[in-house]
């Protein structure tokens, strides 16, 4: 078999290229856009698959350099620890509150569930957590993340089987939860709930201070530095004998970075520039994360992996339809919000607020579900994930 090898410049070509397949492939496939699948991913798993064509007809053995990856996916969610304005806490009041402690709760339920099933069936408990909230609430992104910590934990490719599940879980988010919403609107007559004010209407989602005097250096500066004192202070964690992703201390130092210039109102953060280059590394990280995805790992837990994902599945139904609606209100805005958490809880905020735009372009608007799920979703969601999943890693 021969031997093709990519450094790390060709590597970044191939992502990139990669990543412009998948959005061509979303304008002329309307099923694609309509689930909000990523440009990244789908690109990503044409050249997964070629790969791994030619691995099993014995015709060639392709190595990617994933250097970028890792620096790409610091340098990521560093922007996402840059999101994290603590004052919007108080701007959601008692429900944003109520709203939080539900993700912290599926995100147990669904490391446990997935722990437990992958028991009942013989399986490495490792395996049940590539099903667990790391694809499901996490994403593509904590799948790529925590995806090398399973395999250093020894189980052989975890990343593609975490990325696979995330895959499912953005697909799965997308068709349950519009149904879901619209059974109850229909069944319980929640149109009569709908209030004409609007509490939220002042609501600020996005804040960006002193916008257009800083530039996208500076902006870019501001993350290097965050990533760095981050990554030491990982460092400086892991000595305790715990397991953290190096982007664990990125996230934190961000946001104390963020809170403190909020708090003092000597720095200046312009958080529209940071997340214009937040939207830069987030493909480059998943398209080299894709592109290096072994999909003839998957092939041989295509049975037991589809198994775990039902379970999960029909988990975040019950908790959405039973829960979620019931403890945010039990009114129309609930339902919405219920949509919008099976979008995120089994995938990502860009399904949620699909599902919730679906739901509110056949009904009426609901200002408080577009208020708490971009801000639980975009901002909360990753540090309570990614808090469980370091506990669940260390001490299960």
């Amino acid at each position: 078999m021969a031997s093709v090898s990519f450094d790390i410049y060709q590597t970044l070509a191939i992502a990139v290229v990669a990543v412009i397949v998948g959005r061509l492939a979303k304008k002329y496939i309307r099923v694609l856009e309509r689930f909000c699948i990523p440009a990244p991913v789908i690109g990503g798993i044409i050249v997964a698959v070629i790969v791994c064509i030619l691995h099993e007809t014995g015709t060639a053995q392709v190595a990617f350099d994933s250097t970028l990856r890792d620096v790409c996916m610091v340098f990521f969610f560093t922007t996402i620890g840059f999101q994290a304005d603590f004052k919007l806490l108080r701007t959601g009041g008692k429900s944003l509150g109520i709203f939080l402690i539900l993700v912290l709760v599926l995100v147990i339920l669904q490391n446990t569930v997935a722990i437990g099933a992958a028991a009942v069936f013989g399986m490495d408990k490792l395996l049940g957590l590539c099903t667990g909230s790391i694809p499901m609430t996490g994403g593509h992104g904590t799948s790529v993340a925590f995806g090398p910590i399973l395999e250093e934990h020894g189980l052989a490719g975890a990343s593609s089987v975490c990325i696979a599940s995330a895959t499912y879980g953005l697909t799965a988010g997308s068709v349950i939860g519009g149904p879901i919403a619209n059974s109850l609107i229909v069944k319980k007559n929640l149109l009569s709930t709908v209030s004409t004010e609007d509490p939220y209407k002042d609501s600020a989602l996005v804040r960006s201070t002193h916008e257009g005097q800083i530039g996208y250096s500076i902006a870019a500066f501001q993350i290097a530095i965050a990533a760095g004192i981050g990554t030491a202070f990982s460092l400086l964690l892991s000595k305790t004998g715990m397991t953290f992703p190096m982007y664990i201390g990125a996230m934190i130092s961000a946001a104390v970075i963020r809170n403190i210039g909020e708090l003092t109102g000597k720095l200046d953060i312009n958080m529209e520039k940071i997340t214009d280059i937040g939207e830069i590394m987030l493909p480059l990280f998943l398209g080299i994360a894709m592109i290096t995805m072994n999909v003839y790992v998957l092939l041989q837990l295509a049975l037991p992996l589809a198994v775990l994902l039902l379970i999960q599945t029909v988990l975040i139904m019950i908790y959405a339809r039973y829960v979620v609606f019931n403890l945010m209100g039990a009114d129309y805005d609930a339902a919405v919000i219920t949509a919008g958490f099976c979008g995120f809880g089994m995938g990502a905020t860009p399904n949620a607020m699909a599902n919730m735009h679906a739901v509110c372009l056949k009904y009426e608007p609901s200002f408080k579900a577009f208020l708490l799920v971009p801000i639980v979703g975009s901002v909360f969601a990753d540090f309570i994930n990614s808090t469980v999943i370091t506990l669940f890693l260390n001490f299960f």
